[in-house]
């Protein structure tokens, strides 16, 4: 018989088995999962933007004129 997998719940830290059973995986409730989805909704999830200066972007008067 092979071992479950414990991970982590994202929001509380409980542990919780990785199974196919368990429908708020990976999360380890109704609760939590409820909770990340507000946070996503609310937008306290970002990803970060490029600091301006930033020498991975090109700003529009840095770009080569279109013929």
């Amino acid at each position: 018989m092979a071992q479950v997998r414990i991970v982590k719940c994202p929001q509380c830290g409980a542990p919780v088995r990785w199974v196919p059973e368990n429908r708020f995986r990976p999360f380890c409730s109704e609760r939590c999962k409820q909770i990340d989805l507000g946070a996503w909704a609310s937008e306290d999830y970002r990803v970060p933007a490029a600091a301006e200066g930033d020498p991975g972007e090109q700003n529009a008067s840095d770009r080569p004129a279109q013929d």
